[in-house]
């Protein structure tokens, strides 16, 4: 498969999936805009925590690194 049919390939799953939330929100494209905002609120509250998590669990010595 070449690269450009790929690129197409990932840009019809984008505009598909712009046109979902679009649609989820009755046509209206400032109510997904917001929708798209809050989601990602949530989902870096949850990547912070999850940092946060995984440096305590390593300082605590309950994660083994790895020596190759």
């Amino acid at each position: 498969m070449s690269s450009v049919h790929q690129a197409n390939e990932q840009d019809n799953g984008l505009e598909a999936a712009v046109d979902q939330t679009i649609a989820v929100c009755d046509g209206d494209p400032r109510a997904a805009v917001r929708v798209l905002i809050v989601a990602n609120n949530l989902l870096e509250s949850e990547i912070a925590d999850l940092k946060k998590a995984v440096s305590h669990a390593y300082m605590r010595g309950r994660f083994r690194t790895y020596s190759g």
